[in-house]
This record gives C-alpha cells, sequence and structure tokens, in this order.
C-alpha cells in the first residue's frame, strides 16, 4: 500500500490536519462495524499517514502551528505574590533614625575630628568648655539644617550632651589613651555622640 493510497483510503489530503485524519479514521471505523479486515485496512492506513506525516515533520515539510511548537509560551504566567513590607521599627523611630549622604556623615565627622584634635592638644579646662560649646553649635546645626526643626534639634543636642556625659564618666576609668585630663576624655566621649546624633539622627 503506498503512501498516497493510505491517504486515499482515509479519505484525506496531504495537507490535512492531525485532527481531520482522526475524524476520517474514526469515521471509517464506524462505518466498518464488525468488520474486522476492513477495520485492519483502515488502521494500516492511518499508521501510514502518521508515519509519512512524522517524516515530512522531521524534514521540514510540514509547518509545526507555534501553539504546539511553543505551548509553554501559551502558559499562564503564575500570579506574582506582592507581600506587605513589615516595618518592625514603631513609628516614633522611623521619624527619628535618618539615612544620610556619605557628606552628610563625614561633614559632621571633619568638624568634630578637629575639635577632638584641638580637645587633645590644649587639655586646658576653659578652652575644653569652649569647644565643647562649639560642639554644641555645631550639632544644633547639622541636625536643624535636616527638617528645619529647631526646637528638635535642641532637644536631640542636649540629650547628646548628657549620654556623652554619663557614658564618659563610666568609661573614663578604662580609657585606652593615658594621661588625659578626665575633661578631655569626656570631650572626646561627647564629641563622638555628637557626631553620631547629627549624621545618623533628624
Amino acid at each position: 500500500m503506498s503512501e498516497q493510497s493510505s491517504y486515499e483510503k482515509l479519505g484525506v489530503s496531504e495537507e490535512a490536519s492531525f485532527e481531520e485524519i482522526q475524524a476520517a479514521r474514526d469515521h471509517l471505523f464506524e462505518a466498518a462495524g464488525d468488520d474486522e479486515k476492513l477495520r485492519q485496512s483502515v488502521e494500516a492506513a492511518y499508521d501510514a499517514v502518521l508515519m509519512d506525516r512524522l517524516r515530512r515533520r522531521q524534514e521540514g515539510k510540514i509547518k509545526v502551528p507555534d501553539g504546539i511548537r511553543f505551548a509553554e509560551k501559551l502558559a499562564a504566567a503564575p500570579p506574582s505574590i506582592n507581600l506587605p513590607r513589615v516595618n518592625q521599627s514603631p513609628p516614633w523611630l522611623q521619624r527619628l533614625i535618618d539615612s544620610p549622604s556619605t557628606k552628610d556623615v563625614l561633614l559632621p565627622a571633619g568638624f568634630f575630628t578637629v575639635l577632638s584634635g584641638f580637645s587633645l592638644y590644649s587639655q586646658n579646662s576653659d578652652t575644653l568648655a569652649f569647644l565643647l560649646a562649639l560642639g554644641v553649635g555645631f550639632t544644633l546645626y547639622f541636625l536643624s539644617r535636616k527638617e528645619r526643626k529647631l526646637g528638635r534639634a535642641l532637644l536631640l543636642t542636649l540629650a547628646a550632651l548628657l549620654v556623652g556625659g554619663l557614658i564618659a564618666t563610666v568609661l573614663q576609668p578604662y580609657s585606652p589613651i593615658s594621661g588625659l585630663i578626665p575633661e578631655t576624655f569626656v570631650s572626646l566621649v561627647i564629641f563622638l555622640i555628637f557626631w553620631l546624633v547629627s549624621s545618623f539622627l533628624r
């Protein structure tokens, strides 16, 4: 049985779709009824047509529909799930913490480093008091320029001065620099706290 006669046997053309070939075979099967010989002849023609279609597809003579070749492109993309971001910190802390730029960190660092240098050089109580006053002024300036809230800047500066003084008092016996008068060590710690507050708070 030739390939052409197989198509004729099924009653389809060589350009028929797979669905048309399958429908023709089913129709002939129903028409054959209990005639086993006719059913085998239809099945043989159907198999021959399928083999011919496979060979022609492999040779590139039959264009496979994009829906079959690229079925994965037609599949619906899984829905993206956007989970809400959970902020662990309370609102008041979020309003207090700043995300400074490099300039906002380095500029106060430069000023307070200079003040610390003068403190180490002078080690004089009157000079240290003046340098601390300058430190308070710088801290007020750096804080108030962020959100233009002078009252809030003043409270943070005073809190930094108080906390710095308490920390310095506790750490003074463990000072890593020998030969410092207590006031100088206190000034250095306060300048460090001033820098942290003016850089990372607002």
